[in-house]
């Protein structure tokens, strides 16, 4: 077979006896095989339909056949085929195509799932507590809860309307980033985080993934 060439499942394709075969005289120029069909069959030519790469044609098709309105497009009998396939033994290469056609869709359905898992994983994120957090060692406990742990706690910032009003239990707000060394999700962190707040008694304002 030379390179290049199609084949249907081994066989040469202008050895299958399957191609669109148009009668000019009750074709009405609809249109409707030329924009329906996806593999660039038909061409229209002087308003009527002409199947200029009829060995494009899908084997066992007859899409357009069906559509016509006048029944303009018809097709050889597949009788033909089922000979060929029969004379040519194809289900050897059919299962060995159906093989093959199966490891593209399991390897395709594994990069999916690597790629949703990699967008659900995240290894950073903001977070903003509001509350009093005078008396309440927060820092002290945060930095415990990241001890030992490929996490860390990075731009932190915190806003006390004046140092009396925070030692006077004023409200106050906090902003920090949790990261994580390793490349690792930083969603069991947040959860311990999430559980330090409530514990102490101050509000998750917000909890962002970046």
């Amino acid at each position: 077979m030379a390179e290049g060439k199609k084949s249907w499942h081994g066989i040469p394709r202008d050895e299958v006896p399957w191609f669109p075969a148009v009668d000019r005289e009750t074709c009405i120029g609809c249109q409707l095989c030329y924009v329906t069909c996806g593999r660039g069959v038909f061409e229209m030519n002087e308003g009527v339909a002409v199947a200029v790469a009829p060995m494009e044609c899908a084997v066992g098709c007859t899409t357009c056949g069906n559509i016509c309105p006048t029944s303009a497009i018809s097709f050889p009998p597949l009788d033909a085929v089922w000979r060929l396939e029969r004379e040519r033994q194809i289900f050897r290469t059919v299962k060995k195509e159906a093989v093959q056609r199966h490891e593209r869709e399991d390897m395709q359905k594994a990069r999916q799932a690597a790629q949703q898992f990699v967008q659900q994983v995240s290894t950073r994120a903001a977070v903003e507590i509001a509350g009093e957090f005078g008396d309440k060692q927060f820092l002290l406990k945060l930095e415990q809860l990241i001890e030992n742990r490929p996490f860390d706690i990075v731009k932190l910032v915190l806003e006390v309307p004046t140092v009396k009003g925070a030692r006077q239990k004023a409200p106050s707000w906090m902003r920090f980033e949790v990261t994580s060394e390793q490349q690792e999700d930083v969603n069991p962190m947040l959860a311990d985080i999430r559980a330090l707040v409530h514990e102490v008694g101050l509000i998750l304002v917000s909890e962002q993934r970046l």
